[in-house]
């Protein structure tokens, strides 16, 4: 006698938001990625780490450069034709100071939230 597998419930990543916003700030510098949940893989990302980003930077830590990974991060988003993106933050982290200048240059750029 044969068994059936049984009924597997609706996978949990029709549920999932596609692409996530993640930020990770330090003392140095900016980074934010999207991340594509199913996958798990980095869709695009933009840190002020990069060589021809510090170069164009007065400073890679302050609100100024939040805002312009924010910028950079939107346009290649809209390259790669990704119109939406979900932000999750942790805990600690507010809509204030670097991560206020990362969505708001993000929505400036087209970028919607979803």
């Amino acid at each position: 006698m044969v068994i059936p597998p049984p009924v597997k419930p609706p996978r949990i990543t029709k549920f999932i938001k596609p692409y996530v916003l993640r930020m990770h700030f330090t003392n140095k510098y900016v980074s934010a990625q999207v991340i594509h949940s199913p996958t798990a893989t980095v869709a695009t990302s933009a840190s002020s780490q990069e060589k021809a980003l510090r170069l164009s930077m007065e400073n890679t830590r302050d609100v100024a450069a939040a805002s312009k990974i924010g910028k950079i991060l939107g346009e290649r988003l809209l390259l790669k034709d990704i119109p939406a993106v979900s932000v999750i933050l942790k805990r600690e982290q507010k809509y204030h100071g670097k991560i206020k200048a990362v969505i708001d240059s993000l929505r400036e750029t087209g970028v919607k939230f979803i």
